[in-house]
Formats: C-alpha cells, structure tokens, sequence
C-alpha cells in the first residue's frame, strides 16, 4: 500500500558546483552519495550496504538484437544502438544478466523502497517476468508516448513510437512512496495516467562527444526522469542508478534536492556525465521540493472547525452549484432534508446520501460563505492544519 512518512522532507543536499567524484569500487566507508562509482554494476551493488537505497531507476541493455547496419531511404547509415555493451550471445545469457542486476538491486533497496526499469519490446517483458520471480510487486507500467520517434525506415513494421517503463515497490507489503497529489498538480489538477507523452532526448539537451557525435545512443529525456523523482521519491532520498550513462538521473536529482549514485563502467560516458551534473544547480528553497501527500497530514475532524469558531453551528453549507444545502449541527454533524428524506450525520455520509453514491468527500463537496464568494470546507481545514505545523516547528 502507498507510504504513510512523515510530512517533513529529509534534509536535501546543498547546493554545489564541485565534480562529482569517481570512486574506486572499495566502499568500507558506508553509502557513498552524489558520485559515480566505476565498475562493473553488479559486483558494485553488491559491495553496498543493502537496505541503503530509497528508489532505482534502470535502463538496463535493451539486447536488441540488430543484425547489420540500418540505412534511411537515401542511403544514409542510421546511428542505430549497436554498442558493445548492448550485445548478448542469447536470450539465456541476457536473462541470467537481468536476474542477478535485478536481484542486487532488490537487496539494496530499503523494505518500502521501489524501483523503475525502463524498456522495449525487446526486453521489458522479460524484464517483467524475472522481477516478479524475484518478489518484486509491480504497481505500474507506464507508456512513454515519442511525440518525436525516429520512423521506421524499411516499412517493414509500424513506427516503434514508445518505451515500457516497470514501476514496482520491493515487495508485496511494502508501504512505498507515491505522489498523487504532485502528479496531478503537474497535470493541470487532473489524475495523471500511465500514458506520458514526452519528446525524445535531442536539441541542447542532446550530449555531444569531442568528435560531434552523440555521447550515448540512448540518452533519456530529463523530462521523464523529472516526473519519475517527483511520483516516487522526495527531497533527501537516496537515488541509484546502475546503468548511469550520461548521468541523466543524477543531474535530474541534483536539481530536485535528492542524493544520487551512479555506477558506470565506460570512461567516456562518466566523463561527460561528470562535466554535465557539474553545471546543475539544485533548487535552494527547501519549500519549494517538499511533497506533503494528504494522508501524511495532521488528520482534522470536522467538528474542530467548530469548536474554533471557524464554523458556527447553524451555519448552511452547500454544494459547489449551491442547489443543495445542509445546516451545522453542534455535534459535527450536518443536517439536511429533501422532499422525501431527512439526512444527519457526518459530512461525508450526507454528501454521499444525497448524491445516491457509494462514498463522498465531504471537504470539497461542502461550500461555506465568505462575503460574496462561495469555497469548500477544506480551506478552513488546511487553516487549522497551518496552526498545528506551525506549533510542531516552535516545538
């Protein structure tokens, strides 16, 4: 079920202008943060304290498989992912890779801890198998929709317009951290699907090497790193990336208050996610990162509002198109009738009574008056919410 912490974020990291540092993979000191560690991922992974790692982000090898070179219609070589380290000799082969990445990645993660793999046809799905063999509990897969693909040049196949993201917590029963509220503020106050349309990586944002060519063939947009932090993680936390490239995950880290590792074997991917997480700068103002999911804050029963004055009993409440109206009892309760029927109870019951529906919330079904203008009850709680944190901080 969704993380219920507490409402403070923890102490973000400072702002700095400082190199990441490259470690060596000899880590007796504890949980190195905010470098790249160079080596081998797995062997790496397992040298680090388990349970240390608040969330994961991975773009594993997609093993896809490309057998000679791809040219556009006007004989053009396409700059296809061919790396070295994208290469498997067989399916066997890659599948025990992704186990054992997978498997070190679970122990690292902390018991409410969560993790996102990212994907294509390719390898997602059995990505998706190997993490549910190894008790991860998947909560979501997510479509990045490419408003901007790379077509399809043999016609052969539709155009391969998107990525699979996997987001799943490290098990069953853990308790992890999802930002509801933040994800549909990003959206215009409306819930955030699992469908993302987002641009691919290209224009300034597109890493260049000293000869002009692409620095990875697969550099991911910050865009997509930037609202997989704000769903999953807040201020503080503890970020891994164990396929680190180009460093997008850490520079989107930085930026957001969060600390981050990245492991990485290639000399010329850390150098330029080196020079380019070194021009980051972190948002300073801690108010500005902080995330409060509403079942973290102080919980206010409506008969408070009472009793502070905030409401009166007698007072006449109704709904946002001020068609049905209820009177406050001075036991918290609200009382309203029909031609029929005659309702009292909790705000919540009697919202949901006279709608025939199954639940209601009764803070923002219910309006108060406030000279001219009409606004939920929620307003007068979120005051009395303010009072209580700011009484918390005094103390």
């Amino acid at each position: 079920m969704p993380v219920n912490k507490s409402n403070e974020p923890k102490k973000s990291t400072k702002k700095s202008t400082k190199k990441p540092t490259i470690l060596s993979t000899d880590l007796s000191i504890g949980v190195p943060k905010n470098l790249i560690l160079k080596g081998d991922s797995i062997q790496t992974m397992k040298s680090l304290p388990k349970g240390s790692i608040d969330m994961i982000f991975a773009d594993p090898p997609y093993n896809m498989q490309l057998k000679g070179d791809l040219h556009r219609p006007d004989n053009s070589k396409v700059d296809a992912v061919d790396d070295h380290w994208d290469q498997f000799s067989s399916f066997e082969q890659y599948d025990k890779f992704t186990r054992e990445w997978l498997s070190a990645a679970r122990d690292l993660l902390t018991d409410d801890g969560s993790i996102w793999v990212i994907g294509s046809y390719h390898n997602i799905y059995r990505v998706g198998a190997i993490l549910q063999e190894l008790g991860y509990w998947i909560l979501n897969d997510i479509v990045w929709r490419k408003s901007n693909p790379m077509p399809n040049f043999r016609g052969r196949r539709f155009t391969n317009a998107h990525e699979t993201m996997i987001w799943a917590a490290k098990s069953e029963k853990s308790k992890y951290r999802f930002n509801y509220d933040t994800m549909k503020t990003l959206n215009d106050d409306i819930q955030m699907r699992s469908d993302w349309t987002i641009p691919i990586c290209s224009g300034g944002e597109r890493l260049k090497d000293e000869n002009g060519e692409k620095g990875h063939t697969t550099q991911k947009p910050e865009a997509l790193l930037y609202r997989v932090l704000m769903a999953s993680t807040q201020a503080g936390d503890t970020v891994l990336d164990p396929f680190f490239g180009t460093g997008t995950t850490g520079a989107v880290a930085k930026k957001l208050g969060r600390n981050w590792i990245g492991l990485e074997r290639e000399d010329n991917y850390i150098k330029l996610a080196t020079e380019r997480i070194a021009k980051v700068e972190q948002i300073e103002e801690s108010e500005l990162l902080t995330q409060t999911l509403k079942r973290e804050e102080p919980r206010v029963p409506f008969g408070w509002l009472i009793e502070r004055g905030l409401i009166k009993a007698g007072t006449v409440l109704t709904d946002s198109q001020n068609k049905i109206e209820a009177k406050v009892g001075a036991d918290g309760s609200v009382i309203a009738k029909t031609e029929i029927n005659q309702y009292r109870g909790s705000i919540h019951k009697v919202g949901a009574a006279l709608q025939d529906a199954p639940s209601c919330n009764g803070w923002t079904y219910w309006h108060y008056k406030d000279g001219k203008n009409s606004f939920p009850i929620d307003r007068l709680r979120q005051r009395v919410r303010d009072e209580m944190n700011t009484q918390t901080s005094i103390q």
